[in-house]
């Protein structure tokens, strides 16, 4: 075993679906129970008298979801949080010391271990359960609908974020985003590139790669597009090889 906990044999292979199938597992309590809410509130909405309000409110949950999905993954697993023993600071600096500093680190020193891939039920929902009785204070066709729509687009990331890891699919969009993760996991890329379903707020706050890296990732520019930062080049590289 490497440092980092893989393998550095011709079992590589092997080990990825051993992860690949303990991050499934994983996925799978979450995904079966916020998918049974969505799918309740929809049959609730659809007896409503606006159904298709019901659905624009549920669909408007994705453009949402991208947000908080590039906020969280910038400001929160991103973030460094230190303990303090300043009386009105330390309950929640400590708590976020302890809670959310080991989150996301282990992922990007061990980014096929099944264990740091996705969160589980329990991370989500003490979040949920407040916010699910709150969105009912506005008609079921609105609020209660979008939160619906932002749960569901977060089981998508963790299942696309989850494929990214461990799989090798041919569509023109997974091969992109494959690429722009995977740049964010180098030694260069980990302070942008926040978004893993999408680089729109990438560009809104200005955490885009380079325009070299852009067109290395979406294949428009040649394979000589990074040779003028061979550092940079080596770093994508070295990425690539880790997956």
């Amino acid at each position: 075993m490497s440092s980092d906990g893989r393998p550095i044999n011709n079992s590589f292979r092997s080990y990825k679906r051993q992860q690949a199938a303990i991050s499934r597992r994983r996925l799978y309590p979450v995904t079966a129970f916020y998918t049974a809410y969505s799918i309740i509130l929809l049959v609730l909405a659809w007896r409503t008298a606006h159904p298709f309000v019901a659905v624009v409110f549920f669909l408007a949950g994705i453009p949402v979801w991208t947000l908080v999905e590039y906020v969280t993954h910038r400001y929160i697993l991103h973030g460094r949080f230190k303990a303090s023993q300043v009386w009105y600071k330390k309950w929640y600096k400590n708590f976020a010391h302890n809670r959310l500093d080991p989150l996301h680190w282990e992922h990007h020193e061990r980014p096929t271990d099944g264990l740091h891939i996705n969160g589980v039920l329990k991370d989500l929902l003490p979040l949920f359960v407040v916010a699910a009785p709150l969105s009912f204070i506005f008609p079921l066709y609105t609020t209660p609908m979008l939160l619906a729509g932002v749960v569901q687009s977060y089981l998508a990331e963790e299942w696309i974020h989850h494929c990214l890891h461990y799989y090798n699919f041919r569509n023109r969009y997974f091969r992109h985003i494959k690429g722009y993760h995977l740049y964010h996991h180098s030694s260069r890329g980990m302070e942008r590139g926040y978004g893993i379903t999408s680089g729109f707020w990438d560009v809104i706050f200005k955490t885009r790669f380079p325009d070299s890296v852009q067109a290395r990732l979406s294949s428009r520019g040649k394979p000589s597009g990074l040779t003028a930062s061979n550092n940079q080049s080596e770093s994508l590289n070295v990425a690539a090889r880790r997956f």
